[in-house]
């Protein structure tokens, strides 16, 4: 079985191709490197997180697979009601938000310690499924009171440089809920949320549908 002190080749391959997309950018679309995965898909998912961090009084966050972290320098956030904040930190109202991303070289040294919650916004697609295993057990290894994730069941608009699609896990939303149940279950004092995410093909337009998966439904 693979681990973090063992993973699979696979991941080591795609942590290299993604250093490589950090630094030179996505080659079929031509998005430059600053604008590849500059970590600016958190946004839509900060209510939610929001919610969490409220009910169960986190003061500090770390964002597993956090892209280039662009999403905390973004200013004037306006939220639902209407309340405009100063950065999305401000908006969670935490103390503290810690980076890290294996293919970001500012943010790739593994974190240690513990953290009140643990956010993972699109990142889980893009990892091998014969490592999914161990990556969502040390999400929540680092967790104290929440972890907060979404999934993509479809294929990205990105390539790897290999011309591969950057979704390289594509599976049902049933698959995802037995492997999240499953690691989940082993840490049952950390409350948790993840939101599935998939396409259904209607005749008129693609709708994009979700479930929301958590620690209250088990």
């Amino acid at each position: 079985m693979y681990s973090r002190e063992n993973p699979s080749p696979r991941y080591r391959e795609l942590t290299q191709l993604y250093r490589q997309m950090h630094a030179e950018g996505e080659q079929f679309l031509k998005i430059p490197p600053e604008q590849t995965f500059p970590g600016l898909s958190l946004p839509s998912q900060a209510g939610r997180i929001k919610r969490l961090i409220a009910a169960t009084g986190a003061t500090n966050i770390l964002d597993y697979g956090s892209g280039k972290g662009m999403q905390y320098d973004l200013r004037g956030i306006k939220t639902e009601d209407g309340k405009v904040y100063e950065t999305i930190q401000d908006y969670w109202d935490v103390d503290f938000i810690q980076c890290y991303d294996p293919s970001f070289t500012p943010f790739s040294k593994l974190p240690t310690g513990k953290f009140d919650g643990v956010i993972s916004t699109d990142v889980l697609e893009h990892c091998p499924e014969e490592d999914l295993q161990w990556i969502i057990g040390e999400i929540f290894s680092y967790a104290d009171r929440f972890v907060f994730a979404n999934v993509a069941c479809y294929p990205a608009k990105k390539r790897l440089p290999t011309g591969e699609n950057a979704h390289c896990t594509i599976q049902p939303p049933a698959w995802w809920q037995s492997l999240i149940r499953g690691v989940a279950a082993r840490y049952p004092s950390v409350a948790w949320e993840f939101w599935i995410q998939w396409r259904e093909d209607a005749p008129a337009a693609p709708r994009l549908l979700e479930t929301r998966l958590s620690s209250e439904d088990s």
